[in-house]
């Protein structure tokens, strides 16, 4: 099957179950990867593991756009907005499911570097089932607004922490490596601000041609030149893509806000196509023979997640002197995995691939971990948002 074949495929196939999915009120996003992995190679072997390596060019693009998504979100209007309260909950539930996976998957696999790339990809809340279930229950007060700013940025976060976990996790699964002062601090700290120096510098000079053009489409071309040009440059550098379009698209955005608002809706148009295809295909990496490997290990992942979103989110709105619904339910709300944490699972393939036998393994276990428990909190998540929404008194219409 030849990479055009594969893609068309994916896109008709994810399309249909997305709108399966939409019928049966869960989130689009989960058909997609459903029908991956019903068509990958452990199932009926449509999409082998040879015709997903040849596809990589739908992961970078896509994985590049929804980075420059979630930067376009943090603006100094938005942030402003959103306030001191929303900003410590972020830090605190995000750093909390970090640390909750990261203890307790060391505990079981005793590997550093597994602990560290899980807990960072654990710290991300996939924002469309929440927004969907607050839209089905027609929730509005204290809480719902905080659930949405929450989840609107948070992503970012989980970005920068992956960005520091990953280049710690480098140096543990380099058999033989000294571990310095330089390797552990100093590196990963060039690494982050290389990738947002680029970041920027890209989205300034953009921002600076935008001014002078009158035409949508020009512009929309323009910033697809740059996302791929971010993507080109993080890659000859070997910098996180994901940072490096996460800053463009946080440049452009506070640099040139009325050119970027004239093109989100060609964006809505455009990338649908990709986003589907992206799933699609990372759902086919699901590879069934190991569940029972990962059986336990992804139990304990799921388990952690949610006792550290709980806790942490809590204990931010507590700091922050939030409002006291907030403090008692923001944290059933944050759930929902499937999305961000996903597209870091594929690039844990990328960036671990060439670490030998041992980056290979743990690029397998934690995409196929996440699809396992996307399973689990693509049912849990939007449920308990509900229970938490209808409890707080702010769902008009109470379905549970």
């Amino acid at each position: 099957m030849n990479v055009l074949l594969t893609i068309g495929i994916a896109i008709i196939l994810g399309f249909t179950g997305g709108k399966l999915a939409k019928q049966l009120k869960i989130p689009m996003v989960t058909g997609w990867v459903i029908m991956g992995v019903i068509f990958g190679g452990s199932i009926l072997g449509v999409f082998r593991e040879d015709i997903l390596q040849k596809v990589d060019i739908i992961s970078d693009l896509a994985l590049g756009i929804i980075a420059f998504s979630i930067g376009g979100e943090l603006t100094v209007s938005n942030l402003k907005r959103l306030g001191k309260s929303i900003a410590v909950i972020v830090i605190c539930e995000s750093t909390g499911a970090f640390l909750f996976v990261s203890i307790i998957t060391f505990l079981i696999s005793r590997q550093l570097y597994t602990a560290l790339i899980l807990g960072a990809v654990a710290s991300a809340t996939a924002p469309a089932a929440t927004v969907m279930v607050i839209n089905e229950v027609k929730a509005k007060g204290d809480l719902t607004t905080t659930i949405i700013s929450v989840v609107a940025i948070d992503d970012a976060m989980a970005l920068i922490i992956y960005a520091f976990a990953s280049s710690f996790a480098k140096i543990f699964i380099s058999s033989g490596a000294t571990i310095t002062l330089g390797a552990v601090f100093i590196n990963p700290i060039k690494e982050i601000l290389g990738a947002l120096f680029i970041g920027f510098i890209i989205g300034l000079l953009i921002s600076l041609l935008g001014r002078w053009m009158r035409s949508r489409s020009d512009f929309f071309t323009l910033m697809v030149g740059a996302i791929l040009l971010s993507l080109g440059l993080s890659s000859h550098f070997h910098l996180s893509a994901l940072l490096t379009n996460m800053a463009l698209g946080m440049t452009v955005a506070n640099f040139a806000p009325r050119s970027s608002r004239s093109i989100s809706n060609t964006w809505q148009i455009v990338t649908p196509f990709l986003y589907i295809a992206f799933f699609c295909l990372a759902g086919a990496h699901l590879n069934i023979k190991l569940l029972p490997q990962i059986g336990l290990i992804g139990l304990a992942y799921t388990g952690a997640r949610m006792a550290g979103k709980i806790c942490g989110a809590s204990l931010g709105a507590k700091l922050s002197r939030a409002p006291q619904v907030v403090q008692k339910y923001i944290g059933f709300s944050l759930f929902s995995q499937v999305g961000v944490a996903l597209a870091l699972a594929i690039v844990v393939g990328r960036d671990f691939g060439g670490y030998g036998a041992a980056g290979k393994y743990l690029a397998v276990m934690v995409i196929n971990i996440l699809l396992f428990t996307t399973v689990i909190t693509e049912i849990v998540g939007p449920y308990l948002t509900r229970w938490a929404l209808i409890r707080s008194g702010e769902a008009r219409e109470r379905k549970i």
